[in-house]
């Protein structure tokens, strides 16, 4: 992925588009790979960075949502359980089967959880990750070792997904570029463009890294910009009704010591009536997650006070080890785009979590809602909408066993560049150049070929594209990838032919957003 060849096409080639889609988040990027595959020229742009927003701080899990099944809502949970398999199938190097243990109190919760989790697996069919059982206290407390024995009863084991987001964004739109897709960061719409029939034709753009303004055409214009998707909305219509209720999410970074096996743990009735998650992810523990209703939408939310305290005082309450705020290696908040209610009071937590797709009078199509397991099913119900509204030829989807870039199987997550899949080798590669395979964190095992190779192939603009979304040093350890900055500065400035000012400024900008990651 080469922005400077992108830009230029996307400026200089007055062709239209059968797709422009703004957002390049989970949802804009699959709507990218459905679109392209099927052989629709597609550009997609970013107004920052590639899952900067919502789809980079996700609790890293594919799941069909065992809270769903406890609503009743069976066709969601069908729908993400049959899309957990083929995302697990389809990119097995950032994907892995992840095993869930639920600490029971008495038999009702056992019989209760055994029997929603067959239905469960169940459910996805020959896609099932593996069959749920009741296990007894010794083996629970045997494979969770760090539960405290006076809370529970007995447990039940099932399976889910987990993956890495911003990782399975940059691999899939490396897969969408490979079939003829134009997708490009830090380019922002800040217009539309509209016939004399007030029927949209393409978007006015703005190039972020060097203010040239230019237009794109479009026959389709796809508005994917999740929790910001009202401000496109007010660009196509003032006054339009709002969509979204941003709902915020909170997650802490521990250290693996407070979960040492291979098992996570859920929770599956906290005080706020949320599941409470405890799951291993590149050798840290993500806990998570809150759920707070917010009135406006940030690019970089900040945890409130009170749900960092309620997130340490459950998992207090489960764990014999009970974390405290100065065992937190990293805090983040993200938003969720849920679909607006149509009554006020509603909690988030009752919004339904399909997503939703609108048709505004113009022809912008508008999609909101949904969640990183379903991002395949959601791109190819909005292409399939874009073919019905003009009346296209139906093309049938193309990327249900579409393997995603860096596909590779039996990978060894042992390995701290397991991640890049079958592209490992020509990382190995760029490390024997320039003395490129010293570390610039031994306990993440990040080296400076991965800094060169993310500018050369994976569009990191700054310090923060790199340590953030990248490698996921940002959510792993917020104060040591502060400390890792400076090295990344000038590693980057030599690629992008940079000065000493901007690798200052680099480093008091990645400070700065850091910060919130601190406690």
């Amino acid at each position: 992925m080469d922005r400077k060849e992108i830009m230029s096409k996307l400026r200089s080639d007055s062709k239209t588009y059968d797709f422009v889609i703004i957002g390049g988040g989970a949802t804009g990027i699959g709507i990218a790979l459905e679109a392209s595959a099927r052989g629709y020229s597609v550009a997609l742009l970013e107004k920052s960075d590639f899952t900067k927003s919502t789809s980079s701080k996700a609790t890293k899990l594919v799941h069909g949502g065992v809270r769903y099944l406890a609503q009743g809502d069976i066709g969601l949970v069908r729908e993400a359980v049959v899309e957990r398999g083929l995302m697990l199938k389809n990119a097995p190097h950032i994907t892995k089967s992840q095993s869930f243990i639920i600490p029971t109190h008495g038999l009702y919760d056992e019989i209760l959880y055994t029997v929603g989790l067959t239905f469960y697996d169940l459910l996805a069919g020959g896609l099932s990750l593996g069959r749920s059982k009741r296990i007894s206290k010794k083996e629970t407390l045997k494979r969770i070792s760090l539960i405290n024995p006076d809370k529970i009863s007995a447990g039940v084991v099932y399976y889910d997904g987990q993956f890495d987001d911003s990782r399975m964004a940059i691999n899939t739109l490396q897969t969408a570029v490979g079939l003829g897709a134009r997708v490009v960061n830090y380019c922002s719409v800040d217009g539309l463009l509209k016939d004399s029939n007030g029927k949209i034709t393409g978007v006015k753009v703005h190039d972020e890294m060097d203010g040239a303004s230019f237009e794109i055409k479009g026959k389709q214009i796809v508005n994917a910009t999740g929790v910001f998707a009202d401000d496109v909305l007010q660009m196509d219509s003032p006054g339009a009704e709002k969509t979204i209720a941003p709902s915020q999410g909170v997650h802490l970074m521990l250290d693996k010591s407070f979960l040492p096996g291979d098992d996570a743990i859920t929770i599956p009735k906290t005080d706020d009536g949320r599941v409470l998650f405890l799951v291993p992810w590149h050798n840290r523990v993500i806990v998570g997650t809150t759920d707070t209703p917010l009135k406006t939408e940030s690019l970089e939310p900040v945890a409130l006070e009170e749900e960092i305290g309620f997130i340490l005082a459950t998992a207090g309450r489960y764990l014999t080890k009970a974390p405290k705020r100065s065992d937190v290696l990293s805090v983040f908040a993200g938003l969720r785009p849920l679909a607006a209610p149509k009554k006020e009071g509603s909690k988030t937590k009752e919004i339904s979590r399909s997503h939703k797709i609108y048709t505004s009078d113009s022809g912008l199509l508008t999609i909101v809602g949904g969640k990183w397991t379903t991002f395949r099913r959601m791109g190819q119900h909005l292409v399939d909408k874009a073919e019905k509204n003009h009346e296209w030829k139906h093309i049938p989807t193309k990327t249900r066993h579409l393997k995603i870039h860096g596909y590779k199987e039996n990978v060894n997550h042992d390995d701290p560049l397991y991640f890049y899949g079958s592209d490992e080798e020509k990382v190995m590669q760029l490390s024997k150049e320039n003395g490129w395979n010293e570390s610039l964190s031994t306990s993440m095992g990040v080296i400076q070929a991965q800094v060169v190779w993310a500018v050369r192939y994976e569009m990191a603009l700054n310090v923060e594209d790199f340590l953030a979304r990248r490698v996921r040093c940002q959510l792993l350890n917020a104060k040591e990838s502060v400390e890792m900055a400076p090295k990344v500065a000038e590693i980057m400035a030599k690629e992008l032919g940079k000065d000493e000012a901007w690798q200052a400024k680099q480093v008091s900008d990645y400070e700065k957003v850091t910060s919130n990651y601190i406690l």
